[in-house]
């Protein structure tokens, strides 16, 4: 596999002790990054960290993404141990309950902005500010398929992946004239454990949109984030990569 080149690169990623975080994580260790794995689950975080068995490049928060306090104090613990933060990943989310919009509870509804789309905020919020005086950078946010199309009995999702979008190009044109690039990505059905959340009528019907007749595999996504956060990355922001196995038409 040739390897995309992160020597002396220092990532966050969030939601990173499975999944597609994870995958995340492998791939930009392999290209030679260290990476600060940022989970919400500490035991998780610790079976993680025990599978990629590199503790010197290799560190582990447990923060709420949601909670701006815990995103600072995992801030500077990055900082503090790896020296500053070259690339963030927003991976970080919930599909939350399969059901029309006028079936979600407000707190249902609630629970997927706050952390499919407020805590991209927060995380931005946070690191942006060391990356500037580096005037160097890259953001990569996940968002989804679902953020353009809108998937049925999803509306909390759909609404939450289409402001990623959004933050993703107004962000990335307010650090255009910055060596900090922002992109997106949109995947549609990957294989993780974020499928257990959903309906299998929801997970059938999201299959059965995607051309290639299967859904993505983490290896995929790694694959792309890993140059959207690399230096050959330099003439796109506030761009939005499919991945989608053709779905995607716009």
């Amino acid at each position: 596999m040739n390897q995309i080149d992160l020597k002396e690169k220092n990532a966050v990623i969030t939601g990173a002790a499975r999944g597609i975080g994870f995958a995340i994580a492998q791939r930009l260790l392999a290209s030679g990054a260290r990476c600060s794995l940022w989970d919400n689950d500490a035991a998780a975080l610790e079976a993680a960290a025990r599978t990629l068995n590199d503790p010197d490049r290799v560190h582990t928060v447990t923060v709420d993404i949601t909670d701006e306090a815990q995103v600072e104090t995992a801030t500077a613990a990055t900082r503090a141990r790896f020296g500053g933060v070259d690339i963030l990943v927003n991976n970080a989310g919930i599909a939350g309950v399969s059901k029309k919009l006028w079936d979600c509870t407000p707190a249902e509804w609630r629970a997927v902005m706050e952390l499919d789309l407020f805590a991209v905020f927060l995380c931005c919020h946070a690191i942006v500010p060391l990356m500037l005086p580096r005037n160097a950078g890259r953001i990569v946010n996940v968002a989804s398929i679902a953020g353009k199309e809108g998937n049925p009995n999803a509306s909390h999702y759909s609404a939450a992946k289409a402001g990623v979008i959004g933050l993703t190009k107004s962000l990335g044109k307010e650090l255009a004239p910055t060596g900090i690039r922002v992109n997106c990505i949109t995947p549609a059905v990957i294989e993780t454990e974020i499928l257990k959340q959903c309906s299998p009528e929801h997970v059938k019907y999201m299959l059965s949109k995607i051309p290639l007749g299967r859904p993505g595999t983490v290896d995929e996504v790694a694959a792309l984030v890993a140059w959207l956060c690399s230096d050959e990355c330099s003439f796109s922001t506030g761009a939005v990569f499919d991945i989608s196995g053709g779905r995607a038409t716009y």
